[in-house]
């Protein structure tokens, strides 16, 4: 049976500020998915997922740097978001269902030789993945992001966004942006964060992704990602954190990817100073930098 779906106008995307990619569509169980591809020479190729609400637009300043090293730059909207179709029922979103369009839109691509950049969402994504097809990653950057289980609380900065998300009667994306940044963001990029959400019934996704997070031990997604975590410990792959410093819902998460998970032994982890949850709209270019630095330290 069909999803019914809503797919944003193409106007609204013309002229964003620092966004020049050309779109790049398949088609996932009948929805149609956005990506950004932007070729390279080395035989690298950069996967950066996007978490919530934003999309890829958020890696505009980061791809430029990576992609000038010569490695290959993929940033897709996951469902939901940016140019990507949006089903309109909030109950055709999961946890799974974003992870099968997700595995489906890596395998369409038959992306091998993959460095993950996640963050927020994009790690609960991307990391489960990781354990699901490890064939196909060669190294992890992880950033402001964690793989939840349900077995520890979740803090009072998540538990507060949460109940914004859900009950706030306007949900601005691009002003969710600017309150979770250091430094203010101008009124001409929140209004390209605002462009895939023309009214109230594009935003099902993007009202669902916080109420799918595992903050509980029998949450349907907690079993999964312990058996995740199993492997993740013994996952001895090249593995990078690069936190930022004031990110009240993440802080302190990246010491436990640190000290859990192999590959992270002696790994030049980072903290990105003065930027909060969305880093990369902050430091995208720094980001980059830190990228290309640990895949040339990194070899294959």
């Amino acid at each position: 049976m069909a999803i019914p779906f809503v797919r944003t106008p193409d106007e609204r995307f013309n002229n964003l500020p620092d966004y020049p990619f050309a779109p790049h569509y398949l088609d996932v169980e009948g929805l149609r998915m956005h990506y950004v591809d932007e070729a390279g020479s080395t035989g690298e190729t950069v996967l950066m997922l996007h978490g919530e609400p934003s999309w890829s637009y958020l890696y505009r300043t980061m791809i430029p740097g990576i992609n000038a090293a010569g490695h290959r730059c993929v940033a897709p909207d996951l469902i939901g978001f940016g140019k990507s179709d949006k089903p309109t029922d909030r109950n055709d979103y999961s946890y799974q269902t974003h992870l099968n369009w997700l595995s489906d839109f890596i395998e369409q691509l038959d992306l091998t030789n993959v460095t993950l950049f996640c963050q927020d969402w994009g790690g609960l994504l991307g990391l489960k993945l990781l354990t699901d097809m490890p064939e196909r990653f060669v190294r992890v950057v992880a950033a402001n992001t964690f793989l939840p289980t349900g077995d520890t609380p979740a803090n009072d900065s998540f538990n507060e966004w949460k109940q914004f998300s859900q009950h706030s009667p306007k949900f601005n994306i691009g002003k969710v942006i600017d309150m979770a940044t250091v430094a203010p963001v101008s009124e001409e990029v929140m209004a390209a964060y605002n462009a895939p959400f023309p009214d109230e019934s594009y935003k099902a996704g993007a009202r669902q992704f916080p109420s799918l997070v595992p903050v509980t031990p029998d949450d349907p997604a907690a079993q999964p990602n312990r058996e995740a975590w199993g492997i993740l410990q013994q996952f001895d792959k090249p593995f990078l954190t690069a936190f930022s410093d004031k990110d009240p819902i993440m802080s302190g998460l990246d010491g436990i990817f640190q000290s859990m998970i192999p590959g992270a032994k002696d790994q030049a982890h980072t903290t990105i100073v003065n930027a909060g949850h969305f880093l990369q709209e902050e430091k995208g270019e720094e980001l980059a930098l830190v990228v290309n630095e640990f895949i040339t330290a990194n070899p294959v």
